[in-house]
């Protein structure tokens, strides 16, 4: 695992926690929603690079 697969995950965890403070505040149902896309994109390229499969 190298320093892209962290940083990679750490963002996508951080973005998650996002997602969930910004539906406690009610923010926009837009701004949840990207936010929640991008944390799902960086979590899933984090987990696909530490398998190999993505290069």
């Amino acid at each position: 695992m190298n320093g892209l697969n962290t940083i990679l995950i750490v963002l996508g965890l951080f973005l998650a926690g996002g997602v969930y403070s910004f539906q406690k505040q009610k923010m926009p149902k837009s701004v949840i929603i990207l936010l929640a896309l991008a944390s799902a994109m960086c979590l899933a390229a984090g987990v696909l690079r530490i398998q190999g499969i993505w290069e």
